[in-house]
């Protein structure tokens, strides 16, 4: 199967996000900084700690935030020149193919430790913090999706 793709800033964007939100030590450190502004909440309610503190907790929680959902997309999204091409990919039993105007590059299906799906994309990961994002919006129809779905499943594993 071949398809054929470039990318929207915002759905990368939005990928992005989501690729930083499902690794294991941010999810550990926004509940960390979570339980910690609901503790100081509390401890102010019951007034054992002043207002200042519990503002300089809120806004720690909200530059966190800021930095995960705003500034980290934007910038590796401004950075990579590959959301800026166009691509065509082949999708065959023993490899996958990827082409551009510069040259191709195939990889076997061993090369991928796993996939996830969101909602534009299929996140094909190398490794932890390398990977691939394939538009669904690139397949022409729901069977073709599905196709694709199963091969990724049964050459990689969904994670």
């Amino acid at each position: 199967m071949t398809i054929q793709f470039g990318y929207d800033k915002k759905e990368v964007v939005q990928a992005l996000r989501y690729h930083f939100l499902m690794r294991p030590e941010i999810k550990i450190l926004l509940v960390f900084v979570n339980v910690f502004t609901i503790v100081s909440a509390i401890m102010l309610y019951l007034k054992y700690i002043q207002a200042l503190s519990f503002l300089v907790f809120s806004i720690l929680w909200f530059i966190l935030m800021l930095i995960i959902w705003r500034i980290l997309p934007s910038s590796i999204y401004r950075r990579s020149a590959t959301f800026k091409d166009h691509f065509i990919m082949h999708f065959q039993e023993d490899m996958v193919v990827l082409e551009t105007e510069r040259g191709a590059k195939g990889w076997p299906w061993s090369a991928f430790s796993h996939f996830i799906e969101s909602h534009y994309f299929f996140h094909l990961y190398f490794d932890p913090r390398s990977f691939f994002l394939v538009p669904k919006e690139a397949f022409k129809d729901i069977t073709e999706l599905q196709e694709v779905r199963e091969l990724l499943r049964t050459k990689m594993g969904k994670k």
